[in-house]
């Protein structure tokens, strides 16, 4: 009989050779072979069983040490530019062990959250205890899930909050990071995806419970990856931060320059002056400044600060917090352009004439001290005639000639004829515990608008600058509509009887008089929709295509550093460009900019489906209390499933299932956007008038469910059950069809 090496010996040559750990490569080491392996197999049971060993798949492993070769997740590069990688294959008892990464100059360049196969060699160094080599890149983006769990008696399992998120997924024992039943957790995917049964998951997060009202943020924050925690070594670099004084820059202390923001504003970063121009050859026109906040002084290329905010790429606002771009030492401080307090700015001087065209503007890098921080309703019942004690001393002086030239450029702006579209923005007003007050539409004042206007002058002039000195920079682009979007249009346009010209150039003033001849009808909602929908997503871009929506072709965005890092590029390469300091876009940058422009624009997007989805979850919170009521509304989307309706009061949208609409098929037409009863003929399209009862209102995931009781003030008529399923047809009986269909869809359209 071969004799069974002892548990210890076992354990040490595990230790020993980490890569021939499977019980064959054991058996075979001690020379075991036949029967006597029965009794092998049970001192490594024994050992897993004592915690000392960790089978995984046919080999064993000490639950303390990593394997030699692992998969790491990489963390964000340190203060000093160390690589560190979390170890996604620590199943230890003890604390997490810290993995270098040291990269060969052959490797590729690693960022945060990559997926990596690497070799680990055990180390005992102060800030680490093992280093890691690159074997290949694996899955970049690991797929995230937040959800619900509900605990099993092996496990547990995730159920999605995401509204389009119906697959649960399962979370085996020993990964569920002791969260408890109905706790909010974030999970990402162990293993392959299975071809068969519930993907598997493992929690990384516990987020706490999923009912309390600041958890609806929370949850779009996890839910979409956006970072909101800054690194030490970030906030350490920003405290080091201090205020500059006039060195090198244009002394502007003497203007009277003043912010105007919205009354919540939690940062300012753009002030204004204007005053008429006192030269004879300009006649009845303006000198407007623009000053911006020197962001790019704090923030230089290459440091921590720089790269958090590219990583970022914007702030993310949500009706309880800010998630910013930059830290709070910078935001809401140094770079935030407060009442009385002198602050670096760059600035720009413009000369427009009477009708509101640019004449000329030059740029500079000053030192400006805002005279008063107000907010647009106080600003509008100045001009409006209900002064305050802050607006009453500025109001012949500083606040008149705002608005003089403002109409200037009022002018200007419609013979330029930008989209004008008339679409009202919901504003969600919390109460101090968090819980939704009330849900109004923000008021649109000229306040508004002549801020708008100034702003857009400022980005024109950034853009026309740095085109004219031949500097590379990121533009905003807003490409033309895509024919068959414009096509949809002009259908939609045509069945409310109104006409979108086809056959020439599309300009913004051709949309225009379709939106004008909609204005004041019942259709005027349902045109200012579609025409939404049919227009191409602005983004960034080194190379310049336009900006179709607001009609003009030199843009770029320079007036929000503080928040935009596009912004931010926009300084930088003005910086340079004018020889200010050597703070400006590096030769790095430039090589980047076309990587930079599509992350910002990825970024942005991802913000702005991170808000989207809040304001769904705090109205659906906020209806929840009226289940059962009805509302008017109109049918805003179609699909196969049913009809989306936006609700008049709230501006919510909620879907009618096709399966609630009774007992008929609905024939669903993607070209016309319609769904049409196969018995009774009732059609459902874009546009029209409902009237729906509330059924449900799921906060967690933002949904609302809603039955149909009228289209038009009339009642819907009820259709007989359909016939039996799967009947198979011939491909020539269905077009005609869906012919038949098309013609009666056209009968109805004229008869509305």
């Amino acid at each position: 009989m071969t004799r069974i090496p002892t548990k210890q010996e076992i354990l040490e040559w595990i230790s020993a050779h980490p890569t021939l750990t499977s019980k064959r490569d054991i058996a075979k080491a001690f020379g075991i072979k036949g029967a006597d392996r029965i009794d092998l197999k049970r001192v490594l049971r024994e050992l897993e069983a004592e915690g000392h060993l960790e089978k995984r798949k046919r080999s064993y492993h000490d639950p303390d040490r990593l394997p030699p070769v692992s998969v790491l997740q990489v963390k964000a590069p340190n203060a000093d530019g160390d690589l560190f990688a979390r170890p996604l294959e620590w199943h230890g008892e003890g604390v997490e062990p810290i993995v270098l990464v040291l990269p060969r100059a052959s490797d590729p360049a690693l960022g945060e959250g990559d997926r990596i196969l690497a070799r680990l060699t055990l180390v005992h160094e102060e800030d680490h205890n093992y280093e890691a080599r690159l074997i290949r890149r694996i899955a970049k983006n690991q797929r995230r899930v937040v959800g619900i769990f509900r605990k099993g008696a092996e496990g547990g399992r995730i159920v999605p909050i995401d509204k389009a998120g119906s697959t649960e997924w399962l979370v085996p024992d020993g990964t569920t990071l002791g969260a408890r039943d109905g706790e909010l957790v974030e999970a990402e995917q162990s293993g392959p995806k299975n071809r068969m049964g519930l993907p598997r998951a493992r929690i990384v997060e516990r987020l706490g419970d999923p009912s309390a009202p600041k958890a609806v943020s929370l949850i779009a924050i996890h839910q979409h990856g956006i970072p909101d925690d800054f690194p030490d070594h970030v906030i350490e670099e920003a405290d080091k931060a201090k205020p500059l004084g006039l060195a090198g820059r244009e002394d502007l202390r003497d203007l009277p320059l003043l912010t105007i923001d919205p009354s919540d504003a939690r940062d300012h970063d753009d002030a204004c002056y204007a005053q008429a121009d006192d030269d004879p050859k300009n006649p009845g026109g303006h000198v407007i400044w623009v000053a911006i906040a020197d962001v790019a002084a704090y923030v230089r290329p290459g440091t921590a600060l720089d790269r958090e905010a590219r990583k970022r790429g914007n702030s993310t606002y949500f009706p309880d917090r800010v998630v910013p771009m930059l830290p709070d030492r910078l935001s809401g401080d140094l770079c935030s352009l407060h009442e009385g307090v002198p602050r670096a700015c760059i600035a720009v001087r413009m000369r427009i004439d009477s009708e509101g065209n640019k004449i000329d503007h030059r740029f500079v890098r000053g030192l400006m001290r805002s005279v008063v921080s107000l907010n647009y309703a106080e600003v509008q019942a100045a001009i409006d005639g209900n002064p305050n004690d802050r607006t009453g001393p500025l109001l012949e002086e500083v606040l008149k000639p705002l608005y003089d030239a403002y109409g200037a450029l009022k002018r200007a702006r419609e013979a330029r004829q930008p989209l004008d579209l008339d679409l009202p923005e919901r504003k969600i007003v919390l109460s101090e515990n968090g819980h939704v007050e009330s849900v109004a539409f923000r008021e649109r004042l000229d306040a508004h608008r002549l801020i708008e206007e100034f702003m857009i002058l400022a980005n024109v002039a950034a853009a026309e600058t740095l085109i004219a000195k031949r500097r590379p920079l990121v533009f905003r682009v807003h490409e033309e509509p895509a024919p068959e979007k414009l096509e949809s249009l002009r259908e939609t346009a045509q069945a409310a009887g109104l006409n979108l010209a086809k056959g020439q150039v599309l300009k913004t003033r051709h949309l225009n008089a379709l939106l004008n001849a909609a204005a004041g009808t019942e259709d005027a909602e349902l045109i200012n929709l579609s025409t939404l929908r049919s227009m191409a997503q602005a983004y960034y871009s080194p190379e310049n295509f336009g900006h179709f929506g607001l009609a003009l072709q030199n843009y770029a965005h320079f007036t929000s550093p503080i928040r935009r890092y596009s912004d931010l590029i926009v300084h930088r390469a003005l910086i340079s460009a004018h020889g200010w300091g050597e703070d400006g876009l590096t030769q790095d940058e430039i090589d980047r900019l076309e990587e930079t422009a599509n992350h910002i624009s990825d970024t942005e997007r991802r913000s702005m489906m991170a808000e989207r989805d809040t304001t769904d979850r705090y109205l659906a919170a906020y209806l929840s209390e009226r289940l059962g009521n009805e509302f008017s509304g109109r049918i805003s989307g179609i699909a196969r499933f049913g009809a989306f309706v936006k609700l008049d009061e709230t501006g919510a949208d909620g879907l009618v299932p096709v399966r609630s609409l009774g007992r008929e098929f609905f024939h669903f037409d993607r070209e016309a956007g319609t769904l049409m009863g196969s018995d009774t003929g009732l059609l459902i399209a874009i546009g029209q008038r409902v009237t729906v009862r509330l059924t449900e209102a799921v906060p967690v995931t933002g949904g609302l469910e809603l039955e149909l009781l009228s289209i038009d003030d009339q009642s819907l008529p009820r259709g007989r059950a359909p016939a039996g399923r799967g009947v198979r047809r011939k491909a020539a009986s269905t077009k005609r069809k869906k012919d038949k269909i098309k013609r009666k869809i056209e009968r109805k359209r004229r008869q509305r």
